[in-house]
C-alpha cells in the first residue's frame, strides 16, 4: 500500500494525475463510455487542446485510459477507461455525486463566512 502522504511515494504521481484539475473531469466523462478527441474536449467545458492532450496522455500512462487509433485519413482516436480505470472512475462518480448534491450547502456556508468575514473587517462605527 502506497503511502501519499509521504513525498517520495510513487503513489503522489497517481494521486496527483487522477486529482488534478482536469484528470477528474476526464475520467468521469469518459464513464459513459469511449470518446473522440473533440467529443471529450466538448464535454468539458473550459479545457483547452494543449491540457487534454497533457492530461490524457498521463492518464494513458497511468494505465487508466486507453488510447486508439483507428486508421484512416485522418487516423480516428478515441479514448476509453481501463479496466483499472474504470474502478477509479466509479469511486469518483461518488465524491462528483456528492459534490453535486451538497453544492448548495457549500455555498451557503461560504455566504455565511464571506458575511461574517467582512463584519470583522469593517471598521468600528463612530457614534
Amino acid at each position: 500500500m502506497s503511502d501519499v502522504f509521504n513525498s517520495d511515494c510513487p503513489g503522489r504521481t497517481v494521486f496527483t494525475h487522477v486529482t488534478s484539475r482536469w484528470g477528474m473531469l476526464i475520467l468521469a466523462a469518459l464513464r459513459g463510455g469511449p470518446l473522440r478527441f473533440y467529443l471529450l474536449r466538448d464535454r468539458i467545458g473550459g479545457i483547452s487542446e494543449k491540457m487534454l492532450s497533457q492530461n490524457l496522455r498521463d492518464l494513458v500512462r497511468d494505465g487508466l485510459v486507453h488510447r486508439e487509433v483507428v486508421p484512416s485519413v485522418p487516423p480516428k482516436v478515441s479514448y476509453s477507461l481501463t479496466p483499472l480505470g474504470e474502478g477509479l472512475a466509479a469511486a469518483l462518480q461518488e465524491l462528483l455525486s456528492w459534490i453535486g448534491s451538497h453544492t448548495a450547502d457549500v455555498i451557503a456556508a461560504q455566504r455565511r463566512h464571506d458575511v461574517l468575514v467582512s463584519e470583522r473587517d469593517l471598521p468600528p462605527s463612530r457614534s
